[in-house]
Formats: structure tokens, C-alpha cells, sequence
């Protein structure tokens, strides 16, 4: 059960005692430790929500701590800082909404309720080269991917990610909500590639008619029901229209499976994450070949399908020779 964590009787006193970043750190830490708050937006535990809280509210680099704990803080930025320590214990918002920022890798992006806080395992692996590279990738490629499909977009992450990786391709970025296309819209505008980027509101492949891509992204919703009811209060501040896949959580990406091979060229693929549904949906699809690839924070949760991978299988008719 979670603890209970009082709010300071005068914030306003609390900010007078704290100096330096260094006081404000082990003083959210210890709070927030205190209220048994849940992570899981970008940080995993108090000390980090801590720094990035404190570094992204001062417009320091969320990379660069050791340097800035001595720093003495101006009062309107000590004063500051206690109201989202404690807004962070109060509303339970991850700490992503109330700076209004989230990273994947280096790369800034706006956030808002609007969207989920991004936090893709396919980000990590675009960054790190694992899609396509130079060096080598599941696309071998790179300077042949054309065209790139960003499934269920929200902030619009993936399709900027992918527009650095891939520099001569035109990204489709779809979503069925138009409150999420208009913070991806900013995030794409601010991402240098927005004449490449394509925003379109709707329900996964409908948008786009016949067209065919080199590679598709997918990050659809895939909390199944069980799940979605024991949501910590960090993850009800999300859509749930982003979260929720179902009965099992796989309700969309069915969807994407059985539409995805006509919108794939002959030497595309398709990625997409799937949470923790990885046995249930072998079950389901035992003539799909996944190869499942790990991350550092996860294992099984992501697979890859090339475009042959959904030819139909010739089976032997019966009386023929094994």
C-alpha cells in the first residue's frame, strides 16, 4: 500500500532552506520515496525522476548532474521547484507532463495529456542502428528505404526518429486521435524534417489508401483489460485510447498483422512492439516466423516481420511424400 507523504507545512519556507541543486535532489528523492510513487515514463525510480524533474525545470542537460549540485538557486527557481516536487507527489502526473518534455535517446519531444509519454523500445532500437544502418540492420538497405509508416503515432517520436535514420525517405505518421496529431504536428515542425513527414489523422491503414512501404512502425495500444483496470494513477493521467489493446491487448495488433502485407514492399518489414503478449500471440499466429528482438529494458517485447515472412505457406497436399 502506498504511504502516505503530507505535503510541508510552508513550501514557500521549505524553498528558503533549500540552496542548491544538490539540497533540492535529496530532498525530491526523499519525498517522493516517501509518497511511493510509481515510475515507468522515462525514469525507473525516485532519484532519477528526481534529477529530471529538477534538471529539465532549470533548462540544464538531463545528462549532466555531477556538475550543478553545488549550484545555488535564485528564489522565483527554488520556489519554482518545490511546486513541481510537490504537484509530482499531488496529481501523481509523471514528471514528463508537468515540464512538458520527454526524451527518447537525445531527442527532445513536447508532451502533453494528449499523448503518452514517449517511451518506445522501436525508438531505441532506430538509434541504435538495429533497423538500418551502414554497418548492417534488419533492412540492409538504407539508402534504398524510400518510404517509412508510423502506426498509431501519438507525439510523432518514431517518425521524426526514423527521418534521421533513414534521410531520404518521405514518413507517413497516422493516428486515430486528432488531439495526438496536434502535438505531433509541433514536434515535427520542430524537428527540422517536416518536409518530409506526413500527418495523417485516421484508423491505422485507412489514411493511405494502396500505397506501400519500405518499412512500417508500429506501436499500437496492447494493455490488456486485466492490466488496464490495476493502471497505477501515473498511467491513468494517459490516454487511455493509447494504452488500451483489449481483452488480451492484442486487439490492434491483429488488426495490423492482417492488413500490414498489402501495404509492404517486397523487401520491407514491419516492427512493432507488443508489451508482454508475446506466448499469446505465437498461439495464435503459428505460421509467422517472428524473430523477437531484446532492448536493454526489455526482452521479447518487440518483433520483426519481413514482408516474405506473411507469403502463404505451401503445405504438402495429403499422399505426398514427407
Amino acid at each position: 500500500m502506498p504511504t502516505d507523504s503530507p505535503a510541508p507545512d510552508d513550501p514557500r519556507a521549505v524553498a528558503d532552506e533549500l540552496a542548491t541543486i544538490g539540497d533540492f535532489l535529496r530532498y525530491a528523492t526523499s519525498r517522493f520515496d516517501a509518497a511511493d510513487l510509481v515510475y515507468g515514463h522515462g525514469t525507473t525510480n525516485a532519484l532519477d525522476e528526481a534529477a529530471f524533474l529538477i534538471l529539465e525545470a532549470l533548462h540544464l542537460p538531463i545528462d549532466k548532474l555531477d556538475p550543478f549540485l553545488p549550484a545555488r538557486l535564485v528564489a522565483s527557481e527554488r520556489h519554482r521547484l518545490v511546486e513541481l516536487i510537490e504537484a509530482r507527489i499531488a496529481t501523481r502526473k509523471p514528471a514528463p507532463y508537468l515540464v512538458g518534455k520527454a526524451y527518447i535517446g537525445d531527442w527532445p519531444f513536447h508532451v502533453d495529456e494528449r499523448v503518452i509519454v514517449p517511451r518506445s523500445y522501436l525508438g531505441e532500437l532506430l538509434n541504435a542502428g538495429a533497423v538500418g544502418s551502414e554497418d548492417g540492420g534488419l533492412l540492409s538497405e538504407v539508402a534504398g528505404v524510400e518510404r517509412v509508416l508510423d502506426l498509431c503515432t501519438g507525439s510523432g517520436c518514431l517518425a521524426v526518429l526514423a527521418a534521421q535514420v533513414f534521410v531520404e525517405a518521405r514518413i507517413d505518421a497516422v493516428d486515430l486521435s486528432a488531439p495526438a496529431i496536434a502535438v505531433a504536428r509541433r514536434n515535427v515542425a520542430e524537428s527540422g524534417h517536416g518536409d518530409r513527414i506526413r500527418l495523417l489523422q485516421g484508423d491505422l491503414f485507412a489514411p493511405i489508401g494502396g500505397q506501400r512501404y519500405d518499412l512500417i512502425l508500429a506501436n499500437p495500444p496492447y494493455v490488456d483489460a486485466e492490466a488496464m483496470a490495476r493502471l497505477p494513477p501515473e498511467f491513468r493521467h494517459e490516454p487511455a485510447i493509447a494504452l488500451a489493446g483489449g481483452a488480451d491487448g492484442l486487439d490492434i495488433v491483429r488488426r495490423i498483422l492482417k492488413e500490414a502485407p498489402a501495404h509492404l514492399q517486397a523487401t520491407g518489414g514491419l516492427l512493432c512492439e507488443i508489451g508482454t503478449g508475446r506466448s499469446r500471440l505465437e498461439a495464435q499466429f503459428p505460421d509467422l516466423s517472428f524473430r523477437w528482438l531484446d532492448t536493454e529494458l526489455s526482452a521479447g517485447e518487440v518483433f520483426w516481420l519481413p514482408a516474405t515472412a506473411f507469403a502463404p505457406k505451401v503445405r504438402p497436399k495429403q499422399g505426398d511424400a514427407a
